[in-house]
């Protein structure tokens, strides 16, 4: 007769098992399919009706790559990540500097995270800073840059980026805030999305703090120096 102990590891092993299994099939079907929800969005709505709050309702409108701007593309790239096209889904450099800098300045947390691993976490994961969130985020970001294309890897990211309350994807960020489709973003338009990115809820594109206004301007010359458009078709990202 098996102990207590062997039938929980038994069943602990065939969890983990499907999750993988799941996950996997999940990943390969996104590769080609366009994504229907993020966790984050059903974090957001179930946080909302925990509180009571009848009135959210998140709001996603998946577009294709050749439906976005390419501006949209560099933007974030000059924004979040701007070794993305030479990387495997994490950036060394920046993780190094963010632990020094986290370690001078405990009140003011620089992150590191990669599109990539963004991407696997807004997919995928709940919120959070736990070891557990860190060690699946780093296993589905390594089996993304894998199984994924750069490229694809984009499309997906700019699909469920959160841009303010309840607006989820660049489409719905770009009608929403300039009443106009993802593909005929501006150069501007672009940067000042970008621009809100790492705290949406924070920082706003309808009312943009001067913090925003100047984070919108550094970035509009990071997309000229980088090489504007060039950069995306040298890198083969459009």
């Amino acid at each position: 007769m098996k102990s207590p102990f062997s039938i929980l590891w038994c069943w602990l092993k065939r969890i983990v098992v499907s999750i993988t299994v799941l996950w996997f099939v999940a990943v390969i079907a996104f590769s080609f399919l366009p994504v229907p929800f993020s966790m984050v969005m059903i974090e957001r709505q179930m946080g909302a009706l925990m509180s009571i709050n009848l009135s959210y309702v998140f709001r996603s409108s998946w577009v294709d790559q050749n439906q976005i701007s390419p501006y949209m593309t560099l933007a974030v790239i000059a924004a979040e990540d701007q070794k993305f096209p030479k990387h495997w889904g994490f950036d060394f450099d920046a993780i190094e500097t963010a632990i020094e800098h986290n370690k001078k300045y405990q009140k003011r947390i620089r992150g590191a995270s990669t599109i990539t691993q963004q991407t696997a976490k807004n997919l995928f994961l709940w919120e959070g800073r736990s070891w557990v969130r860190k060690g699946l985020e780093a296993g589905m970001t390594a089996g993304l840059e894998i199984l994924w294309s750069k490229k694809r890897i984009l499309t997906v990211y700019l699909n469920i980026a959160e841009f303010g309350n309840g607006i989820f994807g660049v489409e719905e960020a770009a009608q929403h805030y300039f009443r106009k489709p993802a593909g005929r973003l501006t150069a501007s338009e672009a940067a000042l999305l970008a621009a809100v990115l790492p705290n949406p809820h924070r920082y706003q594109v309808n009312e943009p703090s001067a913090y925003v206004l100047r984070r919108q301007q550094w970035i509009l010359r990071q997309m000229q120096l980088m090489g504007g458009e060039n950069y995306l078709k040298q890198n083969k990202l459009i």
